[in-house]
């Protein structure tokens, strides 16, 4: 500043002649001698004495270098950020963004060997080496292996029941080629879709793995039947198997039908939900249609090769002991009709007590083998600051045992990708394997003891979460939690006040971890106050202040300096020693309309002070988080008694408002969501039973199992103590479909039992019932027994499927023991005095 002052300059001259003495010229052709010249002006700046050269002005005939003014030296950004690794060492972090549709695992595996060439050619400086640190594919490929791993165990568990119920070798080996060739015909399909292998999918192929055989189930079991009857031999093979499979063919069709219709409303899914279920719901539609296809196709097909006619088996053991069960408590059902439908009455109405104490959220946290221990600090601190306190939490991590290794990113990188400021870090903490873990057991546990831990580590609080579950948090409310209480208001001191009250609040209720209010002061402020009376007086505008400010201070680039493919800013500013002080800010001087140097000081006033260090808006209202996650609760139960307590406790200033967000904001739009489907899709089960049947009295019946697998879903959460979420829902409504196909099955056969043979209604129920006995057993046990290794993995990615496995299985329990002892008596009570069209007029029914 003195030498400006030295030789009449302002700051503006400087930088103006800067930025004006880079550039190159062109001077378009010239031709000459008949050729063709380009005409090119080169004057960019090519090295450090090309700046110090440039000439500001001219005073008393001597030019006026830059050199003479300034100093020029090669310096760097000012740094907002820092990587450290394992508490030791900073590093050089870098992250792999991945273009949108890209496959993850050939993306890495690409990168993976990129890295290793650049290692192997020796391309890095000695003694440096690239270090990968997290490793999406690891979850990836274990959350696929804890699938897999499902899926291979649920065939065999199938194919078990196949052989258990069949007895036949051959019937088993048919319907377990449909479920050979069914998931690989689906992955045709999807391939063909561009449907991708992941967990969601695969998890639906999982959870369809017993639906793919219901159709083939009821078809083979059929015609298997019908070739054992000794009353068919003589017939010709073919027509008897086109028969057998024709009388099957209607209702098996329907029920499959509406199986696939109940998944449709889950494509109506939007967010988050819809990002995650929609995968699953395509994956079971189209493995359940390939797989009726199969059944009214290949089944009969297979049949007519190879089972053999006439040969009359006996049942299997354990169809025999189901059989020697089932007809005498069905007997005795259907005399004690009152007794039968008062404790089913009284098992619907105990199940939908328990629904208040299953607690609720939105998806289970899919436990991702990484944490992410977010730590803040206050809003003042310095980068110097921060890195001592991260490599503090660091090493208090990784006392640990389980922990592998630790790497913080504090504050923003040069690329600017993640707005975070110097007081806020995203560490990401790679943990060993679950099974060897000796500190704790579970996940949450694990989070719990490096929570105590790190309470102890001053100067900062932690908000331990995961990567991925990080970021979707921050999506979805603007803060990396899982719950959240945006505060709405125009006043930043009242939004401060009213969310410490709110704070105080949720501090008391049971559940509430890592609880945070955003810290709105805190950060040091240098104002300049520009007195626009004293500007104009001496013939100066705001312009020439907040450039004069911006240059001197904070500094400028004037222009870019290429070298190669490299380019750097050439940035103007003041040294440091004369721009760290309100008194040395005060000194710097502007040229006014007169050519006098007048100090900034003189033009308005400079106060230190405090102010927000982040200001949030939403929809251009300003708000306050404020901020938690939990642990050992459910979010919902959470939030309900939060709502009620703030409601009583905290008065809210007028025009101020709460809306709560995160993963709570989500189950809300869900649940709502699944009010208005589910009734819907039952309307059109509904109508398409009538359709089918021709009666509203028999399409009501069949819906009366509804409530049946109600029953058994909702006390499996409660038994197991999962809670009601977007999965378990989902898992009702597949059940639905499975529920309905068994009462189809059995209504089916009773009616073409009166009708085909005349049998009274009692006869009719009675004989129907058993007989299909063994295809509604097989139905609903290869469908549960399917997804019992999802309701008991415990590998990474089975915590999104197992409240949908274990509504599925417990629904089905209930829902196929009432439909072979509740339906038959309400059929038999429904159709006492009623005639069936097409019946003889002799035929009377209740007898």
């Amino acid at each position: 500043p003195e030498l400006l002052r030295k030789y009449d300059l302002s700051l503006s001259e400087v930088f103006a002649s800067v930025a004006n003495n880079n550039a190159n010229a062109t001077g378009n052709v010239l031709e000459k001698h008949a050729e063709k010249y380009i005409v090119r002006g080169v004057g960019m700046i090519r090295r450090l004495s090309d700046i110090e050269d440039i000439v500001v002005k001219e005073a008393g005939g001597t030019p006026v270098h830059i050199h003479n003014v300034a100093q020029v030296q090669i310096g760097h950004a000012i740094r907002h950020g820092a990587a450290v690794l394992n508490g030791e060492r900073e590093v050089v972090a870098g992250i792999v963004l991945m273009l949108r549709g890209a496959n993850a695992r050939d993306v890495v595996e690409g990168i993976k060997g990129k890295i290793a060439e650049i290692q192997d050619k020796g391309l890095l400086p000695a003694g440096w080496r690239i270090v990968p640190f997290y490793d999406r594919i690891e979850l990836i490929s274990a959350a696929l292996a804890t699938v897999y791993k499902a899926l291979g165990e649920g065939t065999i568990l199938v194919v078990i029941v196949l052989f258990l119920f069949l007895g036949d070798t051959r019937s088993a080996l048919i319907v377990a080629a449909t479920l050979i060739v069914t998931p690989l015909v689906t992955f045709f399909v999807m391939d063909r879709f561009d449907l991708t292998a992941n967990l969601m999918s695969l998890g639906g192929l999982a959870i369809a793995i017993g639906m793919m055989v219901d159709a083939s189930v009821v078809v083979v079991e059929n015609i298997h039947r019908h070739l054992s009857d000794p009353r068919h031999q003589g017939l010709p093979r073919q027509a008897l198997v086109l028969n057998a499979a024709r009388e099957v063919a209607r209702p098996v069709v329907f029920g499959i039908l509406i199986i696939i219709i109940v998944f449709l409303p889950i494509l109506s899914f939007q967010g988050m939900e819809g990002k995650m279920f929609k995968p699953m719901a395509y994956t079971i539609m189209i493995a359940l249609m390939v797989s009726l296809i199969l059944s009214v196709t290949l089944s009969p097909v297979l049949c007519n090769l190879t089972l053999r006619a006439g040969h009359n088996d006996p049942d299997p053991l354990v169809l025999r002991w189901a059989k020697r069960a089932y007809l005498p408590l069905l007997r005795w059902a259907l005399g004690h009709r009152s007794a039968v439908l008062t404790v089913t009455g009284l098992m619907l109405a105990g199940s939908i007590a328990l629904v208040p104490f299953l607690g609720s959220e939105f998806v289970p946290i899919l436990n991702e083998g990484t944490l992410a221990p977010q730590t803040i600090r206050l809003p003042s601190i310095s980068l110097e600051q921060s890195i001592k306190i991260e490599r503090e939490m660091q090493q208090a991590v990784l006392e640990f045992p389980e922990v592998k290794m630790v790497v913080s990113k504090i504050g923003r990188t040069e690329l600017g990708n993640d707005p975070q400021e110097p007081n806020e870090s995203d560490p990401v903490v790679a943990l060993h394997p679950m099974q060897t873990w000796t500190t704790a057991s579970t996940m949450p546990e694990l989070k719990e003891r490096i929570r105590e831990r790190l309470a102890r580590v001053p100067g900062a609080s932690f908000l331990i979460s995961q990567p991925i579950q990080q970021r979707v948090d921050e999506l979805i409310s603007g803060v990396r939690t899982e719950a959240t209480v945006k505060l709405f208001g125009p006043d930043l001191e009242a939004l401060r006040h009213t969310a410490d009250e709110i704070a105080s609040v949720l501090g008391t209720i049971r559940g509430v971890k890592d609880l945070k209010v955003e810290q709105l002061f805190g950060q040091p402020y240098i104002t300049i106050d520009i007195d626009r009376s004293k500007i104009a007086r001496h013939g100066i505008n705001v312009s020439d202040v907040r450039e004069v400010i911006a240059i001197a201070i904070g500094g400028e680039a004037a222009t870019r300096v290429y070298e190669e493919n490299r380019r750097f800013s050439l940035t103007v500013r003041f040294p440091e020693q004369d721009r760290n002080s309100i008194e040395t800010i005060g000194n710097i001087r502007l040229t006014a309309g007169s050519g006098a140097f007048i100090p900034l000081s003189d033009l308005g006033t400079i106060r230190m002070h405090e102010g927000p260090g982040r200001i949030n808006r939403d929809q251009l209202q300003r708000y306050l988080p404020v901020s938690f996650n939990t642990h050992g609760r459910d979010i919902g139960s959470i939030v309900d008694e939060a709502q009620k307590r703030i409601a009583r406790e905290v008065r809210l200033p007028d025009g101020y408002t709460i809306v709560w967000g995160g993963s709570f904001e989500n189950m809300q739009r869900a649940m709502a969501r699944i009010r208005i489907i589910v009734p819907v899709t039952i309307v059109v089960i509904f109508l398409l039973l009538f359709s089918s049947f021709s009666s509203l009295k028999q399409a009501a019946l069949i819906i009366l199992n509804l409530p049946f697998a109600l029953i058994g879903g909702i006390v499996a959460l409660w038994v197991t103590g999962e809670y009601l979420s977007v999965p378990a829902s989902v898992g009702f409504i597949n059940l639905f479909g499975v529920a309905v196909l068994n009462g189809i099955v059995l209504v089916s056969y009773i009616n073409a039992l009166r009708q085909q043979e005349g049998k009274d209604v009692e006869l009719a129920v009675l004989t129907g019932c058993v007989m299909r006995l063994r295809p509604v057993l097989m139905t609903a046990a290869v469908a549960s027994l399917g997804l019992v290794p999802l309701a008991f993995a415990h590998g990474i990615g089975s915590e999104v499927q197992r409240p949908l496995a274990v509504v599925v299985i417990g629904g089905l329990v209930s829902s196929t023991f009432l439909t072979l002892i509740v339906l038959p008596v309400l059929y038999q009570w429904m159709e006492e005095r009623a005639k069936v069209p097409g019946l003889p007029a002799s035929v009377t029914h209740g007898n």
